[in-house]
């Protein structure tokens, strides 16, 4: 196989052409508008949260759900430290201090015991981040805490648009406000994006107003809060409402890969598939926890296939240099692997992939 199997990339298609072309063909004023609106209405009846806010990217949508819950410099916030560094930078962004605990090896979500030891006078939230699409297994647990200690739950689901509790509920719409991203490696992209969801009216209006200089609405110069200029376009907005109606055939792609993966590639002493129960979880990405990573992945490489370490471990990272060891995360670090992904992967591929690695530990 000389054509390069690429570890993700986005999907567009001629209806998201067609669809701009249109847009663009009836003139507007192209910043977010009725064609935001309708996305943000396709997100709250899919996901069934009460209200939905697209802005900008992920990152801001992050800082945007601390925002609106109060959060301000010097207060704390418990976050897992596998996660992508957008999570504690969002928090960072405010002058607020990320507090890092390690994560289950399971599911690579948030260690309860670990979270409940760090909790202090100054922890104002918990940043839940659902790892691959994955749910925390305390999550009962998790909101209770929470609830008795009057602290909020952010669920940073960015990888997670598709995924869903045991009880029925979309992964972001448990916690007191949500998070997803659109970049290109999501499930479905708007190029950059992302979107604020909750239940909760109060945290709604605020984040309607912080997102847009702290008004009401736009062309109103009255304001009641100190905002910012978060605001989507409805540019970006045409291209997610053809992405949204993909979305229920790529929930089935991404589980059909992960079965096909998890069916060819047995786990043994040298690698293991980390488990997705595609009852609940849409996988964003196939995960390998692999021995000799850095080496299987120069192999794989000069074979024309592309991989992605998983996360490093953030406290660790040189931007936040902490000495404190959190094991597991630290491990995926070393021996976490994405191997391709893309929505569109076929059986051919992935065998030729499996294939690889097989040889590789021969």
């Amino acid at each position: 196989m000389t054509k390069k199997i690429i570890q993700s990339k986005p999907i567009f298609g001629i209806e998201e052409r067609e669809a701009l072309n249109s847009y663009m063909e009836q003139g507007g004023w192209i910043t977010e508008f009725q064609k935001t609106a309708e996305l943000e209405d396709m997100i709250t009846r899919y996901t069934g949260a009460k209200h939905c806010f697209m802005v900008n990217n992920g990152t801001v949508s992050l800082t945007l759900s601390a925002l609106a819950c109060g959060i301000s410099a010097g207060d704390e916030v418990i976050i897992p430290n596998y996660t992508m560094v957008a999570t504690p930078n969002s928090i960072e962004l405010i002058g607020a201090k990320p507090i890092f605990v390690d994560v289950d090896r399971e599911t690579l979500c948030i260690d309860f015991d670990q979270l409940k030891s760090k909790y202090t006078s100054k922890t104002k939230a918990v940043m839940l981040v659902s790892a691959n699409g994955r749910h925390s297994k305390s999550i009962n647990e998790i909101r209770k805490f929470c609830t008795e200690k009057e602290i909020f739950l952010i669920e940073d689901a960015a990888q997670s648009l598709g995924s869903f509790y045991p009880n029925g509920k979309h992964i972001g719409t448990v916690g007191d406000v949500g998070s997803f991203s659109f970049s290109p490696a999501k499930i479905i992209s708007t190029g950059q994006g992302g979107a604020v969801v909750t239940n909760n009216s109060e945290i709604a209006k605020k984040v309607k107003y912080l997102k847009d200089f702290g008004r009401s609405k736009g062309g109103n110069d009255i304001h009641e809060y100190i905002g910012y200029n978060f605001k989507f376009t409805d540019i970006q907005a045409v291209i997610g409402i053809e992405q949204m109606k993909k979305l229920d055939d790529r929930i089935i792609s991404k589980k059909n890969i992960y079965t096909m993966y998890s069916s060819l590639l047995p786990n043994n002493s040298n690698f293991k598939i980390i488990y997705n129960d595609i009852n609940y979880t849409a996988p964003w990405f196939i995960e390998l926890i692999a021995e000799k990573r850095d080496e299987l992945m120069k192999y794989l490489e000069k074979n024309h296939i592309g991989t992605r370490p998983m996360y490093p471990p953030i406290n660790k990272q040189k931007a936040y240099n902490e000495t404190t060891s959190l094991p597991v995360s630290e491990m995926i670090g070393t021996k976490g692997l994405w191997l391709p992904s893309s929505v569109d992967l076929n059986e051919e591929s992935i065998q030729y992939v499996v294939d690889k690695i097989a040889k590789f530990y021969q």
